[in-house]
C-alpha cells in the first residue's frame, strides 16, 4: 500500500474464458494469495513478467505480452494446455485502470488488460452456478476488478460474443478508469 499511496501502478491482465455455450469459467483465488485471497474472480488474472515476449514496450507489444502471460497462467493455475487457447483466439477489449486496497498492507493499483477467449477447454464445471445470482448472494466475496468489469461491461460483451458485433468491442485504445 505504501507504493500504491505514492501513485505507483503496474500492468496486469484479466482473462475471461467462455465455452462455446458462452458460459464463463470462474475461479476462487487460493487462500495463499497475498491480495484478495479466497475471493471469486474471472477465469485468470495475473501480471505479465518482465521477460522477452511479455514485457511490452509499446501498446501492441503490451497486448501481445498480456496474451502470452494469460496462456502461461491459465496452464499454471487451471491446467489449461496452451494448445487449447491459441494466441490468435484471445481478444483484447480494453484497459481498465483501478486501485483497490486488500488488507491495509497489500492492494492493487493496476492497468488491467482485459482479454476474452471462447474455447472449450478441459476443466471441472459447477453447472449450478449463475453469475448474476452469485452477485446477489449475501456475503459473496469477489475481487474488486472482477466486480467493476461485471457491473459495467461484461454482460454486454458476453451477449455479443461469437457474433460479428463482438469485434466492435475489441481493441480499444482508451483507458477506462474505475
Amino acid at each position: 500500500m505504501t507504493n500504491i499511496d505514492r501513485g505507483l501502478h503496474h500492468r496486469a491482465f484479466s482473462c475471461f474464458v467462455f465455452d462455446s455455450q458462452r458460459r464463463l469459467l470462474l475461479q476462487q483465488r487460493a487462500d495463499k494469495k497475498v491480495t484478495f485471497p479466497m475471493m471469486w474472480t474471472n477465469t485468470c488474472c495475473s501480471h505479465p513478467l518482465d521477460i522477452p515476449g511479455e514485457r511490452g514496450t509499446d501498446f501492441e507489444s503490451a497486448i501481445l505480452g498480456a496474451k502470452r502471460a494469460a496462456r502461461r497462467k491459465l496452464e499454471q493455475e487451471l491446467g489449461i494446455k496452451p494448445e487449447q487457447v491459441q494466441l490468435e483466439d484471445f481478444h483484447f477489449l480494453t484497459r481498465v485502470h483501478y486501485k483497490a486496497p486488500s488488507d491495509g498492507k497489500w492492494g492493487e493499483h493496476e492497468m488491467d488488460y482485459i482479454l476474452f477467449i471462447q474455447a472449450d477447454v478441459d476443466h471441472a464445471v459447477n453447472r449450478n452456478e449463475d453469475l448474476k445470482n452469485m452477485f446477489a448472494t449475501p456475503g459473496l466475496q469477489d475481487t474488486p476488478w472482477f466486480k467493476l468489469i461485471c457491473e459495467s461491461l461484461l454482460f454486454k460483451w458476453r451477449a455479443d460474443l461469437g457474433t460479428p458485433e463482438f469485434h466492435r468491442n475489441t481493441n480499444e485504445t482508451i483507458i477506462r478508469r474505475m
